[in-house]
């Protein structure tokens, strides 16, 4: 909750502080240049000399040394012109005084963050290099070479992250004599990943390069069976980047002091990603109108819209599910903090509070949308963060759920985690923060119920297994999706299965207990790999287990439907009768013409189906979702794959469809290639194509990868991508 600055009367005016909350924003000089102790202090705590003159010591200059520093602490792709270390390992830095250094001679290093810094905050760092106490971050003497000390600085492994301003302050007459503000001396301090004692500290090299220093990812789409992938351009170390994340903790009001707590940091994030309630980077958009902004499915990635958010201070619009997982995932990579873009398949969204899906049907089996309160999404994406868990019983650190797309409040706030995997594979759903909810989002049952013209309503199917089929990321060192539901739920009819559900509902998650007849009747759709622009193929199985036949009288609905799984338009509604001789079963196929559905499609690219049946008092239902494929944009590169030098990348299209795409914006990016660049076409006709090439120039070496999207009025989700290995 947020606290007001103003207390009670008697502490108003010059008593009263506000919380430091700007990082970015500070003074030009935080001290006089010459600051006199304070007579009262101790005379050992601060040693006294002779009054500044020409032999006394002061600092010339101060090298931050990041030729050294940058590649030990994994941190030489930032494109920043200051030094950027992780916590908790030591850095190197040269200072350069006005004479040797000799015995009797004391200084010190100061670190500063935020306005109105404070040693007991954390936010003002004193580091000593003798036998005198500093603060906590330790200081040695490395190597001395006439003037010039080599000193090494260890922050501690809990130190505030953000950026913080350095000053060398030598001890002379009755005082500190202190460089001058410089700000090619500030420091950017982050989490750090490859120490022992960071909260954030993953063990595994491969999982650290992966979660940390990966610049690119792929996000999974569509529905079970039919799984597409979105490259999506992360960009944490391109320019201006790093401010953006400090920017928004700046804008969030975090005071300084908490942001080397990981719990509270990720906390703030989720929040901070959507714009729901506290002007936040990202406004959320589920409808077909993006005339006022971008639409979701346009965007390549994450630099583009942090810059922009930064640049202007206006939350940018629009964002879906895809685009608030990939940009928080650049926040937290950016920031040194182990994460990825998780994809839950068949994910439920409750509108009630219960581990209950209700689907409602009129009583002649078609869906009754109106009185359908709740909703199952093809997929929802969120993140996972890797991180300890001090303030919940041992085992249940680890990966942790968070999610900035704009769903329920937590605390007040449109915001979801951390939620530890763990407590939620078991069924903990006591241990904060927001477990309960996405234990509802794998684990509701589907409830199929009928509403009589009475309003009464009577379930006559529940589905156990429909929700949360499977929970993807991509794989550690390769774009190929990584199947980690085992992660979050027991094998699903298992013992462990069972008592974690029955835990669940001890902490008041509700679960559908009807009692159903047992049926002897069932049915199945079934569809393969569909084309945008061709006929659909579907096979509805009927089955019947019974000694007798039975006379089914059914209905088929086919929509055009959001991700979310709200219905955009229907297309199909259709009555037809099956009967199924005794423990058989009849298959019934259905061509889905393209002129069917194409009328209907607009820039969305999924159909749904829902099959009902009734025979005698036995009804059965099924539903299928049916993700249309689309064409491919074609990537090449030429040129000479090192760094710094001359590369060309191309990107070609021919629309293969009988109708002209209007209104068409193409964008490609690349981290650490190039940066984002777009281009309008009026109108592309059918059968007519497109080349572009552009030049770019490599900054970093390695794996490289570019990316490209197409987006129209007509048409959306063509993408296309091309891998490159830039030599140094």
């Amino acid at each position: 909750m947020s606290r007001s600055n103003d207390g009670p009367t008697s502490y108003r005016g010059r008593y009263a502080q506000p919380v430091p909350t700007s990082n970015l924003t500070t003074e030009d000089d935080d001290f006089p240049e010459f600051e006199a102790f304070d007579e009262s202090a101790d005379a050992e705590a601060t040693p006294r000399g002779h009054p500044p003159d020409g032999g006394s010591l002061s600092a010339v200059s101060v090298d931050m040394c990041q030729q050294i520093n940058k590649p030990n602490h994994f941190t030489s792709a930032y494109d920043i012109e200051n030094l950027v270390v992780r916590r908790g390992l030591e850095f190197v830095i040269r200072v350069t005084f006005n004479r040797p250094f000799a015995e009797g001679d004391d200084f010190q290093v100061e670190f500063l963050i935020g306005s109105n810094p404070s040693p007991s905050k954390g936010t003002q760092v004193v580091v000593t290099f003798g036998n005198r106490n500093g603060g906590p971050w330790t200081g040695r003497i490395l190597e001395t070479s006439g003037e010039t000390l080599m000193l090494g600085v260890t922050p501690t492994a809990d130190a505030v992250v953000g950026k913080f301003r350095t000053y060398v302050a030598v001890m002379v007459g009755g005082g500190l004599q202190r460089t001058k503000r410089d700000p090619s001396t500030d420091l950017y301090v982050l989490f750090n990943a490859w120490c022992q004692d960071d909260a954030v500290f993953v063990p595994n090299d491969g999982e650290r390069r992966e979660y940390v220093l990966n610049d690119t990812g792929v996000i999974f789409q569509g529905s079970v069976g039919a799984v597409s992938h979105r490259n999506w351009t992360y960009g944490q170390f391109e320019r201006g980047i790093l401010d953006a994340c400090i920017y928004i903790l700046d804008a969030s009001r975090m005071p300084i002091y908490n942001r080397g707590n990981i719990i509270k940091l990720v906390r703030k994030g989720s929040a901070m990603l959507n714009s729901q309630d506290d002007n936040g980077v990202l406004v959320g958009n589920w409808s077909e109108d993006f005339s006022m902004g971008t639409p979701p499915t346009s965007w390549t990635g994450s630099v583009k819209i942090l810059l922009q958010y930064v640049n202007t201070g206006v939350p940018i619009c629009f964002a879906q599910c895809w685009v608030f997982a990939g940009v928080f995932n650049t926040f937290l990579r950016c920031l040194g903090i182990p994460s990825r873009v998780i994809t839950n398949f068949s994910s439920a969204h409750d509108n009630t509070g219960n581990l209950k899906t209700d689907l409602i049907f009129k009583p002649d089996g078609t869906p009754d949308k109106r009185h359908t309160r709740d909703s199952i999404w093809n997929y929802h994406c969120w993140n996972e963060v890797f991180m300890t868990r001090p303030d919940l019983p041992p085992g249940l650190a680890g990966w942790q759920v968070v999610d900035a797309t704009p769903q329920e409040t937590s605390d007040g706030h449109f915001r979801c985690g951390p939620a530890s995997v763990s407590a939620i594979k078991e069924g903990l759903l006591c241990h904060q923060f927001d477990s309960g909810f996405v234990f509802a989002e794998v684990n509701s049952d589907v409830v199929f119920q009928k509403r009589d013209r009475y309003g009464t309503l009577s379930p006559f199917r529940v589905d156990k297994t429909h929700i949360g089929q499977a929970i993807y990321t991509k794989a550690v060192g390769s774009p190929a999706p990584m199947d980690i539901t085992i992660t979050y739920k027991h094998p699903e009819g298992s013992a462990d299965d069972s008592r974690t559900m029955a835990r669940a509902e001890e902490y008041g998650c509700e679960r559908d207990h009807s009692e159903l007849p047992q049926t002897q009747l069932s049915v199945a759709i079934s569809a393969g790999q569909c084309h945008l622009g061709q006929d659909v193929n579907l096979a509805l199985e009927f089955q019947n287990q019974g000694e007798y036949p039975r006379s089914v009288q059914a209905h088929l609905s086919g929509s055009v439907v959001f991700y979310t799984g709200i219905t955009a338009s229907q297309f199909k509604d259709q009555s037809f009768s099956v009967t199924v001789t005794p423990y058989q079963t009849e298959r019934v196929m259905f061509k889905i013409l393209a002129q069917e559905y194409m009328p209907h499609l607009g820039a969305q690219l999924c159909l749904h189906f829902v099959v009902t049946g009734q025979a005698d008092d036995q009804s059965v239902s099924a539903i299928k979702v049916v993700n249309l494929q689309t064409p491919s944009l074609t990537m090449t590169v030429s040129g000479t794959p090192q760094v710094q030098q001359r590369m060309y990348v191309t990107v070609s299209f021919t629309n293969p469809f009988n109708f002209p795409l209007h209104n068409v914006h193409v964008a490609m990016e690349g981290p650490g290639l190039m940066s984002d660049r777009t281009r309008n076409y009026s109108v592309i006709n059918s059968q007519s194509s497109f080349s572009w090439t552009e030049e770019f120039t490599p900054r970093l070496d390695g794996p490289r990868c570019l990316v490209a999207q197409l987006n129209s009025s007509n048409l959306s989700e063509v993408s296309g991508h091309v891998d490159v290995i830039i030599s140094p």
